[in-house]
């Protein structure tokens, strides 16, 4: 048999049939549902008198939609109607097919791709699929991730299957250690900022090198879930000692003896050694800076100790489209990045809501006070997650500083929910998508980590994190 990269096996592994050149039948272990993806794919299974296939292999979570002000669990409601609708749909179609739904009153509720890790559904070799386009997160766990249609979620309903177009195959080495004040969130605008927003499209990113290895768990879930903004079809690491220790702590459903012989099939899960990629590309860590977006695209970033490209410049980026970009933005072309005012800072979303992302918050604003000029809010990923920081005295840092503590949802990533920019209104986030209108309409978004959101919220302004660290 010829050698295979880590992406071939996982397809290899769950193509129930051959279709043609391109084309596999391929079976999905788990299948992750969200409120606002999911009902016209119900109303099709009705429309033919179908059932869903698997109920105990699908997952549903409400989280787009869900208001995240800081109430009690129990009483949480939604009070937009056509949100309200949609959850009542949502939780009516789930109960129908005996689907588990983490509703909205469920203390375990939060953003899909944070709560299917940290209960333990996502393993090393599996097949995971969400009408959702980060579900490329489970890469991080050796596990092939990635978002659908709604048709392909009826299909997926339907049979556990999905008719798959088979991606070329990318590795990304990024050798060298990150220096101190950048994260694996830099490190992927980085990245991003290099190969283009359509660097990766058509390709399963295979991620390697000593950078990775020194990654967490839950840092190579931000690195896997933005790869999709340079247009992946999926992003994977190898499992290593990291991963395994990662999935050890969740799993609930395995004896220590079946769990044993699992991590020991999962270890062995990896590229052969002369697998052929069809595309390489290498990074040196120790050159990545903390990173600031100042356009309209991921793709649109720069160190924060850099300036606003300019046609001059001899960018690749389109001049028409880096014109419209900053003109939207309302920045000026060759302008430092550092120093511009901000009005609001959202941490949170399914890149950056995991106790991590709370702690490197927290570490920065210890003892401070946000600016008066700012309104700052962070969204756990998870009632989980929001527990835990609770229990470690995060919670009441970031409050004792003046951030909102709120409950877990989606938020202010695409602001389906009560979550909202005003028109105009600059924000500091850790989100992954800084499109027009993405956070309301007419607001202006720069992607950064949440130690960079968190150092801007202090400043009232964007700054350079690695000063507030050297001072602190």
């Amino acid at each position: 048999m010829s050698s295979q990269t880590l992406y071939r096996k996982l397809v290899g592994s769950h193509t129930v049939s051959t279709i043609d050149a391109e084309h596999v039948l391929l079976y999905a272990d788990l299948h992750i549902m969200n409120e606002y993806t999911s009902p016209q794919a119900f109303a099709g299974l009705s429309d033919k008198g179908l059932r869903v296939r698997r109920p105990r292999q699908q997952m549903g979570v409400v989280d787009h939609v869900i208001p995240t002000r800081p109430v009690p669990v129990r009483a949480r409601t939604i009070e937009i109607v056509d949100a309200a609708k949609q959850a009542a749909n949502f939780r009516r179609n789930c109960s129908e097919h005996g689907i588990h739904l983490f509703d909205i009153d469920d203390p375990v509720q939060g953003i899909e791709h944070v709560v299917a890790p940290e209960i333990g559904l996502i393993r090393p070799g599996m097949v995971v699929l969400c009408g959702d386009s980060h579900t490329t997160t489970y890469g991080a766990l050796g596990a092939l991730g990635f978002g659908i249609g709604t048709s392909e979620v009826e299909h997926v309903l339907a049979t556990q299957t999905l008719v798959y177009r088979v991606a070329k195959d990318m590795r990304i080495v990024v050798d060298g250690a990150l220096p101190p004040g950048t994260t694996s969130k830099d490190l992927v605008l980085h990245i991003i900022a290099r190969i283009g927003a359509q660097g990766a499209r058509g390709y399963a990113v295979e991620y390697a090198g000593d950078a990775i290895a020194a990654l967490s768990a839950e840092a190579r879930m931000t690195l896997c879930n933005m790869t999709v903004e340079a247009g992946a079809r999926a992003a994977l690491i190898a499992p290593d000692r990291t991963t395994l220790d990662y999935v050890r702590g969740k799993v609930r459903d395995l004896d220590a003896k079946t769990l044993d012989a699992a991590c020991r099939a999962w270890s062995q899960l990896r590229s052969d050694a002369d697998a052929n990629f069809d595309v390489e590309h290498r990074f040196d860590a120790r050159h990545v800076a903390p990173y600031v977006t100042w356009g309209t695209s991921p793709e649109q970033a720069i160190p924060v100790d850099g300036r606003i490209p300019s046609t001059a410049d001899g960018s690749r980026l389109d001049i028409t489209t880096m014109h419209k970009a900053l003109d939207y933005i309302g920045l000026p072309a060759g302008a430092p990045i550092e120093g511009t005012p901000i009005d609001r800072v959202f941490i949170g979303s399914c890149t950056n809501a995991r106790i991590e992302d709370l702690r490197a918050a927290a570490q920065i604003v210890r003892g401070r006070k946000v600016a008066s000029t700012v309104r700052a809010m962070v969204v756990p990923g998870s009632g989980m997650v929001r527990d835990q920081a609770e229990r470690e005295g995060i919670a009441q840092v970031l409050i004792d500083a003046g951030f909102e503590w709120r409950q877990p949802g989606c938020s202010m990533c695409l602001a389906m929910n009560d979550d909202v920019l005003a028109p105009g209104e600059r924000c500091a986030s850790t989100t992954n998508r800084n499109f027009e209108g993405r956070q309301g309409r007419d607001s202006k978004t720069h992607l950064m980590s949440p130690a960079m959101a968190a150092a801007a919220a202090i400043a009232g302004r964007i700054v350079d994190v690695r000063k507030e660290l050297m001072h602190g």
